[in-house]
């Protein structure tokens, strides 16, 4: 039987709670076999979808389908095909890492050698062969996220839901994480990951779903949001002046949007147009004193095509209000 294109289909999904609507209406697709960055800021709603589909948490109303199956009518189809990856676990004392993944082991019905073949390839996968005799209570936060992930893949499902997965992580346990995801995506399953790191995301996401105030405002590929329906162009500036007198001259001058200051200069949205307003730009800069030392155009960031998104929402909103 033919696989469904659509892994995840979410159907104008509501949930609240007392007066507070965390999730209004949602409705996207996730396609099989891709890796989608979940995004929105705290309260956005991200949260409580990522447990609806993970069938902790039912709707109010809409419709969840994962792998062609009714979420809310069969949810244990459901759990056999999905792995949830929380922000934060429940630790066992007294447990090692090994009789941890031996107990879930156990309860996917894995039995015998199949059940040590299955806990000593997740181990492997996740880098925990050496920690496997550790107690699960004595483990960092990016070995316990490892541990969760292992838990998760146990019965090798086809979708992975993986909430703030990278929150707390030091440098070294972010990138091992990052790879993970990265071999995941590249064995065809599909993942849907939230974060508020969208640079992270951006280096590991095919896809890119925003949600603000319970409502998705975007959906669709990083290099989309990136171009989105902006007119300017990025550039980096630094300057051996100081950056504030740079930034108060961009505030001074039409056309001119200041993104951002930094230690050793600023970044600027220019108006797209003539090759020759770049250099105009530049020459006035120079001659009004400025010691510019890097002119450099940038590819937009998410954090910026975030930023507009929102701002842009919060425009219409005071206009409607």
């Amino acid at each position: 039987m033919n696989q469904p294109e659509i892994a995840i289909s979410v159907t104008n999904l509501k949930r609240t709670f007392g007066k507070v609507q965390a999730v209004k209406d949602v409705s996207f697709d996730i396609r099989r076999g891709s890796v989608t960055g979940f995004i929105g800021a705290n309260g956005a709603g991200k949260t409580t979808t990522m447990r609806m589909l993970a069938t902790l948490e039912q709707p109010d109303a809409g419709e969840i389908r994962i792998c062609g199956i009714d979420a809310i009518a069969d949810p244990n189809a459901v759990r056999a095909r999905i792995g949830w990856v929380p922000d934060d676990f429940g630790r066992y004392e007294f447990l090692t890492i090994w009789e941890y993944l031996d107990f879930f082991a156990r309860a996917f019905d894995f039995k015998g050698q199949e059940r040590r073949n299955r806990v000593a390839e997740v181990l492997s996968f996740t880098g925990l062969v050496e920690l496997q005799e550790r107690s699960i209570d004595k483990l960092s936060k990016g070995q316990g996220q490892r541990l969760c992930l292992a838990r998760a893949l146990l019965h090798d499902p086809e979708i992975l839901l993986l909430d703030e997965p990278a929150a707390g992580l030091d440098p070294k346990a972010r990138i091992e994480l990052k790879n993970l995801i990265r071999i995941l995506g590249q064995e065809g399953k599909t993942l849907l990951i939230s974060s508020h790191i969208l640079t992270e995301l951006a280096e590991m996401c095919s896809d890119m779903l925003f949600i603000d105030a319970g409502k998705v405002i975007h959906h669709g590929s990083a290099d989309s949001l990136k171009r989105g329906t902006h007119a300017k162009l990025i550039y980096n500036v630094e300057t051996s002046t100081p950056p504030e007198d740079l930034a108060t001259w961009a505030t001074l001058n039409p056309g001119i949007e200041l993104i951002e200051t930094h230690s050793r200069g600023v970044r600027l949205a220019i108006e797209e147009g003539d090759v020759s307003l770049i250099s105009d730009t530049l020459r006035r800069m120079l001659n009004e004193g400025h010691q510019v030392v890097e002119f450099r155009r940038e590819e937009r960031r998410l954090e910026d095509a975030f930023v507009d998104l929102i701002g842009k929402l919060e425009g219409s909103r005071e206009e409607q209000d």
